[in-house]
């Protein structure tokens, strides 16, 4: 745990697996939301009425299929014939569902061993998505910004099918409207917002799946459904976490808000629990370091770099009313994504990786995303080679402390690039501690605005700052 500089709410868990506020192996957080898919999709197996053809054909390819990688079938029977071929499909459908459950217990307990044992996340993380896992029914994931956009967008990355994502975000897109809006009423940072380009995204009944790091109240969730049920009404969500801590009176407002709306509210998280906070955290200046004592500067060279990906031009204004004209990417994820968008985001991981394991100068390396941008640098570190780890700025401000297993022993905070309003940081991070450390942006600020970033990590690394900004249109590189 740590002490958060919030009032609202003053602690905080900090992830080991979520690939925020410490740096991790880039597969544990990967196979963090793999697992939370794991979960939703064993469950949809034991919600399927039994017999359902589609679910049973699914089932049967999977378990087949899956282990050697190929891509399952879909085997849907159109009618089914009578007497004695009947009871046979009845058979095979019912042997198929429960193979794929054993199917999902067998990748579920790998998930778990990856997680427990970081040495096995890559192997754990290849075997489910090799499974190609297709959900018995399509489901629509929405991720929390700005923690939890990773962890939905690798959530949905499990499905082969069935299933679309988006995030909310906290970026101010006035070309655009958002379709949905609520608070988070405990963070520091209230309002979310959700810019889906298509209408249709969220207009169906299948199931919304709500993705958070953590649900402490479960106050987050309720308001968001509510404004979702006034707008696109359904009769299913599930709420899926890493951490549930809801106890008590926390507990009965799922089902008070089931009865108020006529909805189900499923939960699913990894681990589940309470807590007891009281006091107020108390903290010497000694024991906050806020700043790293490096005097030593590394060189930072900037590398724009072609990720094939399609953007869209549209701008951005922050909080203190400038304009931002350079293009979002179109897939991130902030603007709604299906199952056709992924292989774009695939090969632009793959390529940009390519280009960066030739920038490494063979020690270890740190691979940094900015606030809400989180899953496609985790996915360019997980396939930048051994010893590569990845992590994420953000906007939390967290006390730092050197108190035995407290969880941020060193923060760094600066003006964010992308709105000089808000400040940044980046916890647990030591100078020299990474030869190389890179930073991936989405989209071009002005150099004035990054450079405040840039002093704090040239003070971090200990051999080169690659400062890596994604573009639609050229390639330069030059060195400070």
């Amino acid at each position: 745990m740590a002490a958060r500089i919030n009032k609202k709410r003053s602690f905080l868990f900090v992830s080991k697996v979520l690939g925020k506020h410490i740096p991790v192996n880039p597969y544990t957080p990967l196979l963090t939301g793999a697992a939370l898919g794991l979960l939703l999709y064993r469950e949809q197996l034991r919600a399927s009425p039994e017999g359902d053809c589609c679910t049973a054909g699914t089932a049967e390819a999977i378990t087949e299929e899956a282990v050697a990688g190929a891509r399952p079938q879909e085997t849907c029977a159109k009618g089914r014939a009578a007497g004695a071929e009947s009871d046979e499909a009845a058979a095979r459908s019912e042997e198929a569902g429960s193979t794929a459950a054993e199917q999902a217990e067998l990748l579920l307990d790998r998930a778990v061993r990856g997680l427990m044992h970081p040495a096995y996340a890559e192997e754990a993380y290849r075997d489910l998505v090799a499974a190609k896992l297709v959900l018995p029914r399509p489901a629509l994931f929405i991720g929390f910004a700005e923690t939890a956009t990773a962890l939905g967008h690798s959530m949905y990355r499990l499905f082969d099918g069935g299933a679309a994502y988006i995030h909310t975000t906290r970026e101010d897109i006035p070309d655009l409207q958002s379709v949905i809006s609520f608070e988070e009423e405990h963070s520091h940072a209230v309002d979310h917002l959700c810019y889906a380009l298509e209408p249709s995204l969220l207009s169906g009944g299948e199931p919304v799946i709500l993705v958070d790091d953590e649900i402490t109240t479960g106050n987050t969730v309720i308001n968001i459904i509510r404004d979702i049920q006034s707008k696109f009404p359904r009769k299913e969500y599930v709420v899926a976490s890493i951490l549930d801590w809801r106890t008590g009176r926390n507990l009965q407002t799922y089902g008070e808000l089931e009865k108020e709306l006529d909805i189900r509210i499923t939960s699913l998280c990894l681990l589940q629990g309470s807590i007891e906070v009281s006091g107020a955290p108390l903290f010497e200046a000694a024991d906050a370091p806020t700043s790293s004592a490096s005097t030593t500067r590394a060189p930072v060279v900037a590398s724009y770099i072609v990720d094939g990906m399609k953007r869209l031009p549209v701008c951005s204004i922050d909080s203190l009313r400038e304009i931002n004209a350079a293009p979002y990417i179109r897939g991130s994820g902030r603007f709604g994504i299906r199952p056709q968008d992924n292989t774009e985001l695939d090969r632009a991981a793959a390529n940009i990786a390519r280009k960066l394991r030739t920038m490494r100068g063979g020690g270890a390396s740190l691979v940094l995303g900015v606030g809400e941008f989180m899953y496609l640098p985790m996915r360019v570190a997980a396939e930048m080679g051994e010893d590569v780890f990845y992590q994420s700025t953000t906007r939390s401000p967290i006390h730092p402390g050197s108190a035995p297993d407290y969880g941020v022993l060193s923060a760094e905070a600066y003006p964010s690039a992308g709105d000089p309003g808000i400040t940044n940081y980046i916890y647990n991070v030591a100078p020299g501690q990474y030869d190389d450390i890179f930073v991936l942006l989405e989209r071009e600020v002005p150099a004035s605005r990054i450079q405040p970033m840039l002093d704090v990590l040239n003070r971090l690394a200990g051999r080169r700052v690659h400062l890596i900004v994604l573009s639609g249109e050229r390639e330069r590189e030059a060195e400070e």
